[in-house]
């Protein structure tokens, strides 16, 4: 099970990763319609499979697909709407990623209780069919801004994909050791990708990545105040089962409060404009903070599971959800507007690569936190206790981070 998920996000990140060239060899119509077509293919193969291996084939088409329909709808934002409607249109784009979070559970649920898992890939089929229908009716055929052709970077593309292989097998094992030591060669493969990409004429991110003033403050704080929110969801869940008394599904949507919030908060937000912008980028990792404090508080010693117990919890998990999605919108608009006009197309594509990257990496890292703290030995309530302690003081330290990038951020836009 765990590989399933590895896999498929492993594949997204090169497949968001391999936009700009697909945006610049057939247009946005087309490119739609070749990531649609990925995404089908291995939805059927998924539904189809004999064998575990035949699944965890179709789980990297189906993640190639995805990666590439999630990176192409923050170019189409770019292409299809004027620059002041940007914040809008991302916000609409992150609240998709809400629903899914709180409908996707529910429907998957309803499959496995009905004994036909099959099903929940199937049923994925026609959907696809009509966004094709609407992608070939609605989208542009081209740009107006890809006649400069984006060539691939494979060494940087390898790096990237090796790296997050590393890291995901890493985050899977039981084991203290490969933890750790998948992830010291993770951050090495990193750096050489870094150096790589420097030096290289053809890359897969935007030139200024790695300058603070330019787009590396805008990254940093994108990544670090991701990381916070989707590494947390991961063991939040387990959290309410062992330590708050919660069963699997109440505590899955419990869980979900982060996405919910995040939702809210980009949509609430998105029409803030001027001087507030600064402020809303400001606020959000001061709210991560107080919120993964409130938590680091609340959630090691356990409760009966009253309402009384968990909303104080709930309430700082809506808190840091919401921080995050209101300064999302922004920030993503930023990189639009700092990215130079011939690396548009890298621009929206690094958007999604960088957003799955950092979530793999602070996966990755959350889980060996956990096991360094006793999530597995010596486990039960006294090692989920420790562990939810560390995870979230670490989780604390990312928005901390976060907020120094911030505020670096802030002071390059003035």
């Amino acid at each position: 099970h765990a590989w399933n998920t590895a896999l498929f996000v492993t594949a997204s990140i090169l497949g968001s990763a391999l936009v700009p060239k697909l945006l610049s060899q057939v247009g946005p119509r087309n490119a739609y319609l070749v990531a649609a077509i990925i995404f089908a293919a291995g939805t059927l193969a998924c539904g189809l499979a004999p064998s575990m291996q035949a699944m965890l084939a179709g789980r990297v088409v189906q993640g190639l697909g995805g990666g590439m329909m999630l990176a192409l709808s923050y170019a189409m934002i770019r292409i299809v709407f004027d620059e002041s409607l940007w914040p809008r249109a991302i916000a609409l784009v992150s609240g998709m990623w809400g629903v899914a979070t709180l409908v996707g559970p529910a429907i998957g649920g309803i499959f496995a209780e009905l004994g036909v898992w099959r099903a929940a890939f199937w049923s994925l089929v026609p959907v696809i069919g009509i966004f094709a229908i609407m992608a070939t009716l609605i989208l542009p055929k081209r740009a107006g801004d890809d006649e400069a052709k984006d060539k691939l970077a494979w060494p940087q593309l390898i790096l990237l994909t090796a790296a997050v292989l590393i890291v995901s097998a890493a985050s899977i094992s039981a084991s203290t050791f490969w933890n750790v030591a998948g992830v010291a060669i993770a951050f090495a493969v990193l750096l050489l990708l870094v150096i790589v990409e420097q030096k290289a004429t053809k890359r897969i991110l935007p030139k200024g990545t790695f300058s603070i003033k330019r787009l590396g403050a805008l990254y940093m704080t994108m990544g670090f105040l991701g990381a916070s929110v989707t590494s947390s969801e991961v063991f939040v869940p387990l959290f309410f089962q062992v330590l708050h008394n919660q069963s699997p599904l109440v505590a899955g949507y419990l869980a979900a409060l982060m996405g919910g919030s995040w939702t809210l908060g980009s949509i609430g937000s998105s029409g803030v404009s001027g001087a507030r912008v600064n402020r809303v980028i400001l606020a959000a990792p001061v709210m991560g903070i107080a919120g993964m404090v409130t938590l680091a508080i609340l959630v090691p010693p356990g409760s009966e599971g009253h309402w009384y117990d968990l909303l104080p919890i709930c309430l700082a998990m809506a808190i840091i959800g919401f921080g995050v999605g209101m300064t999302w919108p922004h920030l993503l608009t930023r990189v639009f507007k700092r990215a130079e006009a011939a690396d548009q197309n890298l621009a929206s594509a690094s958007l999604t690569t960088v957003q799955l990257f950092t979530t793999a990496m602070g996966a990755a890292l959350a889980g060996m936190v956990a096991n360094l703290a006793g999530l597995s030995n010596p486990g039960g309530v006294a090692g989920t206790a420790n562990a939810a302690l560390w995870l979230f003081i670490g989780f604390t330290a990312l928005s901390g981070i976060a907020l120094l990038s911030a505020i670096a951020l802030v002071r390059s836009s003035r």
